[in-house]
């Protein structure tokens, strides 16, 4: 195995991918796992909870280069997860989306290229695409900001690619956990819109994406996975039909602002250049320099016969599927023991 007596750091590792990653990987012969965040807190819990000696620690933040050499010098594989990541606090405060998600992107990648770290997998999402949110638009010139620095960064030996996915089921954040506390305290669940559709994945497949991207990846390739989808309305109802609730009651309050009826995975512009790999998707990164003379007389690609794909177009799961899949994750098994 291609781990096997490697060193793996994990940006932003105390959060749900990184406690995904641990699952996967602790037990395998990885020489070393860092973990490498701002919430010493977090960092404590979850070093009580593993005890192992493979597992190093890392207090710092992506903002602060000198944080991430420390962390990076003897490094083989990078997963950078580290990011401002919820809509409301991003539309707040614009600047500190862009402070970590984009500089402190760029901090991380100059840094493995410093250290001769031989890969990194950069992990964005469906709201960089077409974003109309300052956490979708900070996580846009991400990828862009990857995509640019790996033009560079193979010449000196690393390679940088990344990840692009949808909503992660039951990860810190997300509405499964909301609407089964909800339930379990009395209140009406609150959605925002019944017709909205969101990617449905969960967080071990988040984690083969990376590793296919780790596996297939060259310098500036996007990977995604094919996911299927469902209506926030439906995914109420599964919640409540799984804890046997089917009469708790449902409340509309209105979309948030930042938020869209429905997410994007690929664009159009990106559906025509996708290589299908019957699982997956492939980008490659656009191959142009700064010299676009000859693209005057010769373009690349006709994207009026391509169509994006979308939580609206993927496959729909209904009531049944969506309580097979909550009722399965590794996250939501606490809530039915009791």
């Amino acid at each position: 195995m291609e781990f096997d007596n490697k060193v793996l750091l994990i940006t932003g590792g105390t959060g749900s991918f990184g406690g995904a990653v641990l699952r996967r990987f602790l037990n395998h012969n990885l020489k070393e796992i860092r973990i490498f965040s701002r919430d010493e807190k977090k960092q404590e819990d979850m070093r009580q909870f593993y005890r192992n000696d493979r597992l190093k620690f890392y207090i710092g933040d992506v903002r602060d280069r000198q944080s991430i050499d420390a962390a990076m010098k003897g490094v083989d594989y990078v997963f950078h997860a580290a990011a401002l990541k919820q809509v409301p606090s991003c539309e707040f405060h614009p600047l500190q989306a862009v402070n970590t998600n984009i500089l402190g992107t760029s901090n991380v990648l100059n840094s493995a290229i410093d250290c001769n770290v031989k890969k990194v997998i950069c992990l964005s999402t469906d709201k960089a695409v077409y974003p109309i949110n300052a956490m979708g638009m900070s996580k846009a010139l991400m990828e862009k900001t990857y995509i640019a620095a790996s033009k560079f960064a193979s010449e000196s030996g690393t390679i940088i690619c990344g990840t692009r996915y949808g909503n992660v089921m039951a990860s810190r954040g997300s509405v499964i956990p909301l609407f089964i506390e909800q339930i379990m305290a009395g209140k009406p669940i609150t959605i925002t819109d019944p017709s909205m559709t969101r990617f449905m994945m969960s967080l071990d497949q988040a984690v083969d994406l990376v590793l296919f991207a780790f596996k297939h990846g060259d310098s500036g390739d996007m990977f995604v996975q094919k996911s299927p989808a469902a209506t926030i309305l439906k995914l109420a109802e599964a919640i409540k039909k799984s804890l046997n609730k089917e009469s708790h009651p449902i409340k509309v309050i209105g979309t948030r602002h930042g938020e869209k009826l429905y997410e994007t995975l690929l664009t159009r512009e990106e559906m025509v250049r996708a290589i299908d790999l019957k699982d997956y998707y492939r980008i490659r990164p656009d191959s142009r320099d700064l010299n676009y003379n000859i693209y005057l007389d010769d373009g690349e690609e006709v994207i009026t016969q391509a169509s994006e794909y979308n939580s609206h177009n993927t496959e729909q799961l209904d009531v049944d599927e969506l309580v097979r899949i909550v009722m399965g994750l590794e996250e939501t098994k606490q809530y039915y023991k009791r």
